[in-house]
């Protein structure tokens, strides 16, 4: 049966009645009164110029004291910065940190011929090139001990074990197609042949392009241009800027482009170093007693961190332990006797012990199966050690 409208208006009035009126959401209703509340006050703000002069008033006040907190902190910061940059420069001014090691020139005087005193100093470059060290300074001592041990060795008497190690090792160090030109044939220089070679990044080989090469001035004029001829080890010998006399050693910055024909220029040893991040080979560097050592230090302001190492010294596992920061860290390695009799017979360190001499004393091998660690043996066993403390001391940096 059809419904009149009017009653069919009346039931949907009565079903409304009946049903529970809904509440509004209570986040909802709070969102709503909170954005009411906000639109009152942006009115009020702009129904009321003095109290928006008095607000820009305020936060102008707010600007210039921020402002003046801001102008006074500037020199503190500055000065803080400088105080950091002043710590810092030596490093900055050498490029990177170094490590150097000096090693007693005794320990040739153990050897029985000069074929294994050859051997051992071509296992010292060896070790020295693999731990990336910057310097090796040999210093002389003679003691007692080492005196007899030195009528063992069958090179020439005339020379100490000390001046027969720096040849050595600077031979070595020198790439090969240089050594010619810079080492005349010697006795001391015979089993040379029979050593591994180094194979540094500064060893090129004839076919290789570096942006560094080492090279040896020559007496050959320089077609057309005012400068020098160098060997650096190419098919042709290249011109450099400077005028230099014949047999000197020189570092060539050679770039990216292989045109031969070009004038190169001449840079510090130690550009490839600092610019480029290359290991570019050690120094070698000869010390009359182990005082010497560190008086004639080459680099500015001496060596900063020094480590000597003994079976007397503190045992220390190298995980824990901790370099400080430095510049030029040197790490030595005594003789026959140790460094404990180099220091004694040393005059400038009368009546002092190596604790007096060295930052720290360590034993890097505290468990050797062995009576005693060859300095070779030493030089391997001590330079891996100290590798990860380095690493971790230089990181700060």
């Amino acid at each position: 049966l059809l419904q009149s409208p009017a009653a069919e208006m009346g039931k949907k009035n009565k079903r409304s009645q009946d049903e529970p009126e809904l509440e509004p959401e209570p986040e909802l209703t709070k969102i709503v009164e909170e954005d009411s509340k906000k639109k009152k006050k942006k009115k009020k703000s702009h129904g009321d110029p003095e109290q928006k002069m008095s607000l820009d008033g305020d936060a102008k006040k707010e600007k210039k004291k921020k402002k003046k907190s801001q102008e006074e902190e500037e020199p503190k910061l500055e000065l803080e910065q400088s105080k950091i940059q002043e710590e810092e420069k030596p490093n900055v001014e050498d490029g990177r940190a170094t490590v150097s090691i000096a090693i007693a020139g005794s320990i040739i005087h153990n050897t029985q011929s000069l074929e294994l005193a050859t051997r051992l100093a071509g296992q010292i470059a060896r070790a020295a090139t693999i731990f990336r060290i910057d310097e090796i300074v040999v210093f002389d001592n003679k003691s007692s001990s080492e005196i007899e041990h030195a009528a063992m060795n069958s090179s020439d008497n005339n020379e100490s074990g000390a001046s027969f190690l720096v040849r050595i090792l600077k031979y070595l160090e020198t790439p090969q197609y240089l050594r010619k030109s810079l080492f005349p044939k010697q006795n001391d220089l015979r089993y040379v042949g029979m050593l591994p070679p180094l194979d540094a990044p500064h060893h090129l080989r004839k076919h290789e392009w570096e942006q560094y090469r080492e090279g040896v001035t020559l007496s050959e004029k320089a077609p057309n241009s005012e400068g020098t001829m160098v060997d650096v080890g190419l098919s042709k010998s290249v011109v450099v800027d400077k005028v230099l006399s014949p047999g000197v050693r020189v570092t060539v910055a050679m770039g990216t482009n292989h045109d031969l024909d070009l004038v190169r220029q001449i840079v510090e040893p130690s550009k490839p170093r600092e610019e480029a991040g290359m290991y570019w080979g050690y120094k070698v560097r000869y010390a009359s007693q182990l005082s010497s050592v560190f008086k004639e230090c080459p680099f500015q302001g001496g060596y900063d961190y020094l480590i000597g190492t003994s079976e007397h010294g503190l045992v220390i596992s190298s995980s824990e332990l901790k370099i400080p920061t430095f510049r030029h860290l040197l790490i030595a390695f005594g003789g026959l006797a140790g460094l404990e009799e180099s220091i004694e017979d040393d005059n400038q360190y009368k009546g002092k012990n190596v604790r007096d001499v060295f930052n720290i004393y360590l034993n890097t091998c505290p468990h050797q199966g062995s009576r005693t660690i060859r300095a070779e043996e030493a030089m391997f066993i001590s330079l891996q050690y100290f590798q990860e403390p380095i690493s971790r001391a230089v990181r700060r940096v």
